[in-house]
């Protein structure tokens, strides 16, 4: 039996009411699987978005004993409350501190109980991180967190954004355009990329991507995006791409990846779409996830690689303007726990 935790994020934001509209009448499909999907947050939140209907989960106790009680259960859905948040004020779609406080009490269950061996993945609602760190958390957002609490440390994960996967080939049909990006860097100063791209940052997210496709199936070369325009044109414009890219990628082919580059991102991502790699290794923040963003905005899955275990997310924010609206779309939620679940079966 595999068992996913899903946190609730910042419960004055999206998260509660994407787990409510999405999974209230998941649990026969649960059972059917074999799987346990474990809420975690404050109980109140998802009480709100339930408005007076009747819970779709069982309420278990945190503690010592939360294992044995999550084993003993069996396939479904349960919930359980970190300690602490009972009778704290979420209002919703608000930023506040204790909306960041429950969302890293959550997450460090959650660390706990994947350090534990008790959940196999994590997907996680999004949280605030302004609020997060006010509420004491010193940690960037989700990834370092997780990177930290499982003893990985932030420099050994990649970041990656994982467009629709491609449906069976039918005869005849051209495949809809899809796109995968792992990122060499993720947040920094545009001014400070050049001197983080180095050998060993480009080599690790070429190996996470590497292994994330693999298990996905995905048979084609990961393409890996020069740096400079042009790819640096033999060093005409920038000597990263001939002093630092390329032969990173000729050691990653030497060792067996199926890796081709550096090509210049404003090529590599049109033939990436089509199909003709599995995944793209991109520089820098905006190289990768402009053109993915273009495709794929609020359907993609940010998942991180390398990892102990699963950890997926959806691609968007908390969204509080459109807490309680009804019109935030379910599409980038349903797709990470797609994704989870796929990783995991």
């Amino acid at each position: 039996m595999s068992v996913l935790a899903v946190t609730l994020g910042d419960p004055c934001g999206l998260g509660p009411e994407l787990v409510v509209r999405c999974l209230a009448l998941a649990g026969a499909d649960c059972a059917r699987r074999g799987e346990t999907l474990l809420f975690i947050g404050p109980l109140a939140a998802l009480e709100r978005e339930l408005a007076g209907r009747p819970r779709f989960f069982d309420v278990l106790c945190a503690g010592a004993g939360l294992a044995a009680e999550l084993a003993g259960h069996g396939p479904g859905i349960c919930f359980v409350e970190p300690e602490g948040l009972a009778g704290l004020d979420f209002p919703p779609g608000v930023p506040t501190p204790a909306g960041g406080l429950a969302a890293g009490k959550s997450l460090g269950l959650a660390v706990d109980l994947a350090r534990r061996g008790v959940v196999q993945g994590v997907v996680t609602c999004p949280l605030n991180k302004a609020m997060l760190q006010e509420a004491g958390f010193d940690f960037p957002g989700h990834t370092e967190f997780l990177a930290e609490g499982l003893g990985v440390g932030a420099r050994n994960v990649t970041m990656h954004l994982c467009g629709p996967l491609p449906p069976p080939a039918q005869p005849g049909q051209t495949p809809p355009l899809a796109l995968r990006v792992s990122l060499v860097t993720t947040h920094p100063p545009l001014a400070d990329v050049p001197r983080l791209v180095t050998r060993e940052a480009i080599l690790r997210a070429i190996r996470h991507t590497a292994e994330f496709t693999e298990r996905l199936g995905l048979l084609g070369p990961i393409g890996v995006c020069g740096l400079n325009p042009h790819a640096g044109e033999s060093g005409r414009i920038g000597r990263e791409d001939e002093d630092v890219v390329r032969p990173t990628v000729a050691e990653a082919r030497a060792a067996g990846l199926n890796v081709e580059g550096p090509v210049p991102a404003d090529t590599l991502f049109h033939f990436a779409a089509r199909g003709r790699y599995s995944a793209v290794v991109a520089m820098y923040h905006d190289q990768g996830l402009a053109p993915l963003k273009l495709l794929h905005f609020g359907e993609a899955v940010n998942v991180t690689l390398g990892l102990p275990i699963i950890r997926t997310s959806p691609d968007h924010g908390t969204g509080y303007d459109l807490v309680g609206t009804g019109r935030a779309k379910t599409t980038s939620f349903e797709a990470a726990l797609d994704l989870a679940r796929r990783l995991a079966g």
